[in-house]
Order: C-alpha cells, then sequence, then structure tokens
C-alpha cells in the first residue's frame, strides 16, 4: 500500500531523507540521546585500558617478575569492568529512555494523521497493513533509534582508538590490521545494498499477514456461516508461507555475509600471529605488546564483523521508516482552507449547485446535480444500487469534495467553513452501524464527558432505544461486544440514531438505516424516526431502497447512474408514471405475494 507520497528509496541521500523527515519525533529528546553517546564514548575509551594491563601484567609480572604489582593490576582490571558496567548501564538506561519518548510522540503524530485523512484514503487503506506500520514497523524503528545509533558510533570508536593504540604500540601490525578493514567494510555495504531490498518485502509480507488475520476475525460470523474456515486456512497461510519465504530469502543473504566476515577477521588474527610472533622473535617488540595487540585486533576487526548485524538494525529501520513516513506524507484531499471561516449555528438550507464527483476522477458517481433543500425539510432518496445516494449525501458534511460546482450550507460553500464546525452540525447515521467495545451509555455520548444522563435518555427516547435498553441487565451502562456484537440489528441502528441526536444536529442524515433489518424493526426504526421528525426543525435526508422509508418525506428525489431523474412528492411521483411509480409498484407486488 502506498497512498502516500513515493516510497522512498534505500539508496544514499533518500536514506537520510527517512530520518529527516521523521527527525521532529525525536530531535527534541536530543539531549537524552546525546548524554547514551557520552556513555558510548566513556565505555569506547575504558574498553583501551584493559589491553594496557594486560600488556602490563604480561611483560611486568609474568615476564620481569614484579609480582607486588599484580594486586594493583587485579584492582585496576576490577575497577574498569565497575566502571564500564555502570558507563552501559547508563547508554542503554538513556538509550530506552530517549527511545521510547520518540516513539511516543511518532505514534501519537501517526495516529493524528490517521484521524485526520480523508475519506478517500481509507477507501482504499487495509486496515492490517496500518496496524502493522503502526505497531510492527513503529517497534522495528524505536529500536534502531534507542540503541542502532549508539552501536554504530561505538563501533566507528572502537575502530578509531583501537587503531591509534595499536600504531602506538606497532605500527606495522596497525597497518596490517587497517589492510583487511576495507575488504570488510566492502563485505559491509555490499550487504547492506542486497539485504534493504528483502527487509523492504518482509515487512510489506507481514503486512499482508497481518491484514488476513484481522479481516478473518472480523468477519468471523460470514466465514463460519458460509463453512468457510478452511479456505480461509489456507489463504492465511499462504500468507504465512509468504512471510516465511521473506524471511528465509534475508537469511539466505546473511549465510552468505557472516561467514564471509569470519574468514576476513580470522585471516586477520592468523596474520597478526604471524607477523606479531616474528617481531617479537626480532625482539621489535616485547610480548606483552603482541598480547595487547592481539587483544587489540578484536578490538578493531569485531566492530567491522558487527557492522553486518547494525546494517541489518538499520536496513530494517530504514524500510520500516519509510512505510510510516507513507502514512506521514499521505495527502489530506479533504482540509480547511487557509481562510476557513467559523460556522455558526445553521439553519439547515442545503443546494447543490452543478455538482459532479468521482471517486477515480474518471468515472462520475454523481453528476449535474441542481438541488435545493429548505431548512427543516424531509428528503427521500431512492434508486438502484450504485446510483449515488450515499454519494451525494457524503458532500453535505465535506467527506469528499465536489470536482466540479458547489455543495453550499445557508449559502455558504463547505469548502469555505471550519470542516469540524461543519460536521459538529450533521448527524450521520451510516447503512453498516459502528459501535465501540464499551458501555451503552458511552456509545450515545460518544466522548462528550459533560453530558448529563438526562440528554443521554432524551437522545434515546427519541430513538425509541430507552425501553429495549432499560431491559437489559445494566441498562445504560450495559458493555456491548466489539462493534456492538450483542445487540440486535435493530437495536444498534436506533442506538446509532440516538448518538447522531445526542448532538441536536441541524442537518441529519439516514443512511439507509433501515437496510439490514427485518419488517419488524424496520417498522419499530421507522416508527421512531417518524416521532424524531414530527415537529422537528432540523433538516433530514433519509436514503433508502424501501418505498415505506421515504413516501412522507416533504420531498423524494430518484436517482439513476448518478443523475436525479425524478423529483417530487410522493403522490406527484407516483401519478408521473416513471422509476418511482416501477419501484413502488414491484414493492407492492411482492408484499402482495407475501400475503398470498
Amino acid at each position: 500500500m502506498n497512498n502516500g507520497q513515493p516510497g522512498v528509496g534505500g539508496e544514499g541521500g533518500a536514506v537520510v531523507e527517512v530520518f529527516l523527515q521523521l527527525r521532529k519525533y525525536y530531535w527534541r529528546y536530543r539531549y537524552l540521546g546525546l548524554a547514551s553517546l557520552v556513555f558510548v564514548v566513556l565505555t569506547s575509551a575504558l574498553g583501551l585500558v584493559s589491553p594496557q594491563l594486560l600488556r602490563m601484567l604480561v611483560d611486568r609480572v609474568m615476564i620481569s617478575g614484579h609480582y607486588d604489582e599484580l594486586p594493583y593490576l587485579a584492582l585496576g582490571v576490577v575497577g574498569v569492568a565497575i566502571v564500564q558496567g555502570a558507563c552501559r548501564y547508563g547508554r542503554r538506561y538513556l538509550g530506552h529512555v530517549f527511545g521510547a519518548n520518540s516513539v511516543f510522540d511518532l505514534r501519537n503524530a501517526l495516529y493524528l494523521k490517521l484521524q485526520s485523512l480523508s475519506f478517500a484514503y481509507y477507501d482504499t487503506a487495509r486496515t492490517g497493513d496500518l496496524m502493522a506500520r503502526l505497531v510492527g514497523d513503529v517497534a522495528v524503528f524505536r529500536q534502531f533509534v534507542s540503541f542502532g545509533f549508539a552501536n554504530l558510533l561505538s563501533s566507528l570508536l572502537m575502530i578509531i582508538f583501537g587503531f591509534s593504540m595499536m600504531s602506538s604500540i606497532n605500527w606495522r601490525l596497525s597497518l596490517l590490521a587497517l589492510a583487511t578493514t576495507p575488504f570488510l567494510a566492502v563485505a559491509a555495504f555490499r550487504f547492506r545494498s542486497v539485504v534493504h531490498p528483502a527487509f523492504s518485502r518482509l515487512r510489506e509480507a507481514i503486512a499482508d499477514m497481518s491484514t488476513a488475520a484481522q479481516e478473518n476475525i472480523t468477519g468471523v460470523r460470514t466465514v463460519k456461516s458460509f463453512a468457510r474456515e478452511p479456505h480461509q486456512i489456507e489463504i492465511f497461510s499462504k500468507r504465512v508461507d509468504n512471510v516465511v519465504d521473506r524471511h528465509m530469502q534475508t537469511v539466505a543473504i546473511w549465510k552468505k555475509f557472516f561467514p564471509t566476515m569470519d574468514l576476513i577477521g580470522n585471516m586477520s588474527m592468523l596474520l597478526l600471529l604471524y607477523v606479531g610472533g616474528r617481531e617479537v622473535i626480532l625482539e621489535r617488540m616485547s610480548m606483552g605488546d603482541l598480547v595487547a595487540s592481539f587483544s587489540l585486533i578484536w578490538y578493531i576487526v569485531s566492530p567491522v564483523q558487527q557492522l553486518g548485524y547494525q546494517i541489518n538494525s538499520f536496513t530494517q529501520a530504514v524500510a520500516a521508516g519509510e512505510r510510516l513516513v507513507e502514512i506521514l506524507g499521505a495527502p489530506e484531499t479533504v482540509r480547511n482552507s487557509p481562510d476557513a471561516r467559523p460556522l455558526d449555528r445553521i439553519a439547515g438550507h442545503v443546494q447543490f449547485d452543478n455538482v459532479t464527483f468521482s471517486y477515480d476522477g474518471l468515472h462520475p458517481a454523481v453528476q449535474d446535480i441542481n438541488l435545493t433543500v429548505e431548512a427543516g425539510a424531509v428528503v427521500g432518496i431512492i434508486g438502484p444500487t450504485g446510483s449515488g445516494k450515499s454519494t451525494l449525501v457524503s458532500l453535505i458534511p465535506r467527506f469528499y469534495d465536489p470536482d466540479e460546482g458547489r455543495v453550499l450550507i445557508d449559502g455558504q460553500d463547505v469548502r469555505d467553513v471550519i470542516v469540524e464546525d461543519l460536521r459538529r452540525q450533521i448527524g450521520i447515521v451510516f447503512q453498516e452501524t459502528f459501535l465501540f467495545s464499551t458501555s451503552i451509555r458511552e456509545n450515545i455520548a460518544f466522548g462528550n464527558r459533560d453530558v448529563p444522563m438526562s440528554k443521554i435518555e432524551e437522545a434515546a427516547r427519541m430513538a425509541d432505544a430507552h425501553d429495549f435498553i432499560m431491559e437489559l441487565p445494566q441498562g445504560y451502562d450495559t458493555l456491548v461486544g466489539e462493534r456492538g456484537i450483542g445487540l440486535s440489528g435493530g437495536q444498534r441502528q436506533r442506538i446509532a440514531i440516538a448518538r447522531a441526536l445526542l448532538t441536536d444536529p441541524r442537518i441529519l442524515i439516514l443512511d439507509d438505516a433501515t437496510a439490514s433489518v427485518d419488517m419488524e424493526t424496520e417498522f419499530e426504526i421507522q416508527k421512531a424516526l417518524r416521532n424524531l421528525l414530527e415537529g422537528q426543525k432540523r433538516t433530514t435526508f433519509v436514503i433508502a431502497h424501501r418505498i415505506s422509508s421515504v413516501k412522507d418525506a416533504d420531498l423524494i428525489i430518484v436517482l439513476e447512474n448518478g443523475r436525479i431523474v425524478e423529483r417530487g412528492t410522493h403522490d406527484e411521483l407516483y401519478e408521473l408514471g416513471g422509476v418511482y411509480r416501477r419501484i413502488c409498484d414491484v414493492q407492492l407486488g411482492d408484499r402482495i405475494d407475501l400475503a398470498g
């Protein structure tokens, strides 16, 4: 999925660009990171003391016989170990705090971005993929921010310090160590260029697997009702196999790289033993110098070898960072203009002025819509599936912006007002009702902590939901399952209607609220809607497939292929004998057949 800007490459400046774009989330905590790096420097510097103590142990104690110095050398070793341990603790602790704070801000920014993205983004986004980015990719990036930079600096310092000290002992051996280092570096960077695409593919495979799992869990009732468990298991198994295959591709790269690094490192040791041994025999250096150099060669070679692991961590962080940058860089197609005006309490006058809109920019979902709705009117919208009913009303709260024309509320273009002010005055009940895994009271209040219980009950009564709520074990404090599974379809719809009414919206949109319920439940919901609309001065749009839901509307419009083909009252349209009349006759015939 790439719903944002183009993917950031993994080479050169593009890699730097990933960290630059995420810089603001960790830069404010840079002092924690710098403090951690100070401990890295101290730890690396203290690592040079041990070879010196080892040289003194060999030359002065073992060879020269100054045994009285042994206790002091032992205390020195213990002291260095204690200080090094304290520095390592400080480094890891500060690294943890640095990473945790940085990722806290990053994860909040990602969530805020997802909340601000338009409906168009979610039309193609996959929930499982987004969850994989918010959880898995953020964790990978955090690991590198916490310790990756520090490990890279540590390796660099160990190489520089080790080479400098070895040069002070024997410049020939230092040149020998330096001669093998380029081979190690070339192998390490070659590894990085190959493993980065592999890790990018692995992260995508993990996201696909997460999407499959999320969809299967969400749709488990559908799966079981069709007895399609084997089919879903097969789909998920293929995603898992793909993850395993991608992972094994990275393992195949590792198993070629690390033996090569070990071979070069071991060759360095053999050369050091040979050349250093000759230097001792020729009395150009002491045995202690050889032992210290032997210790220092690992101080140089080991971090170069560890570059493989660090590049591995770095590459994973870049791949994860690219996926996070895609979210943060995703365009917000609906946003407040710089000069957007506050929107005061509206009357509810709605006008579509020559409106055309398409989802893909090619095929209009609605076109040439001209419609004026007076404040307080009830408008019924009817038409076949795919005729543009839901699309039309989604332009009112500015879920999308029209490609052509204007949508005006009380004479103001909805693009010229603050979108949050606009949506606060519009109540919407979608066809697919969504309830959160919390109490009924909290679902109706929906984050409004200041609303009194009396207002919640009033909204529930208006939606004809109060009676059945009071029959539940804990009444308004009854917990509902995920997506409201513990309630019937009609109960969920009436709670959703109560939620929409709680804010006393000036415009109410009912998007086929009775489409997925039985006739008895439909009757109950329609009764609630009739009670709701009687005496109310709010503009209401009722989308329906059933004539019974719209026949009492002040105005009925009939959509076909995205165009308004008929408009008028029920009696006017029936007398017209067009599309509306045919729909009425079909539905009336169905009811007669059922009665017979």
